[in-house]
């Protein structure tokens, strides 16, 4: 009779959790669509009647190295949050770049941004990216494995990166031209 009672208080008794240190993270894991690259990290302040405000303004650049790209700038009071703001900001300005044979870009091309203007070409297969700074990180992103680039003016980085963007929207394979034109791509 005593074995009854000991399997009875057992059954009855409710289960408690494992103590240990084990901490939760609330939020659930978001998945990363595209890698990211920090191209500038600057400090800016605001001078006012009290005294002077700092703030740091973050520009990423996003991509997922198969031809999406995308440039964003975000400020906050602390790095890390502006380094996210300009990531979320990068990923709703994503644009799809044509490539040709998925290593370089179908021909040469000029972007402008402000002061900043990017000269791109496309490359023979072994090249490689000749390009530097902000130029660099955005090409890398997009997936283009040979391309020459030269960058004149202003070498502001956020201008550098947005002329680079820009050199790369007007690129058009000879499918695409041909679809615009109503012809085969024999005939162009």
């Amino acid at each position: 009779m005593e074995e009854t009672k000991k399997t009875n208080e057992t059954e009855s008794t409710p289960k408690r959790k494992p103590r240990g240190n084990r901490k939760r993270d609330p939020r659930p894991k978001k998945i990363k669509l595209y890698d990211e690259e920090v191209i500038d990290i600057k400090r800016v302040t605001k001078v006012t009647k009290g005294g002077r405000n700092f703030r740091f303004a973050a520009t990423v650049v996003v991509g997922d190295r198969k031809g999406k790209v995308g440039i964003g700038t975000g400020k906050a009071n602390e790095v890390p949050d502006a380094i996210r703001k300009a990531s979320e900001a990068a990923t709703k300005n994503v644009v799809k770049v044509s490539l040709f044979e998925e290593r370089t870009i179908p021909h040469a091309a000029i972007g402008v941004q402000s002061a900043s203007k990017v000269i791109l070409k496309p490359a023979s297969k072994g090249t490689g990216i000749k390009a530097g700074g902000a130029v660099r990180y955005v090409l890398e992103l997009a997936g283009i494995k040979d391309i020459l680039s030269k960058s004149l003016g202003s070498n502001t980085k956020i201008n550098v990166a947005y002329a680079t963007l820009k050199a790369l929207k007007v690129q058009k394979t000879k499918e695409e031209v041909a679809k615009l034109r109503g012809k085969k791509v024999e005939e162009i």
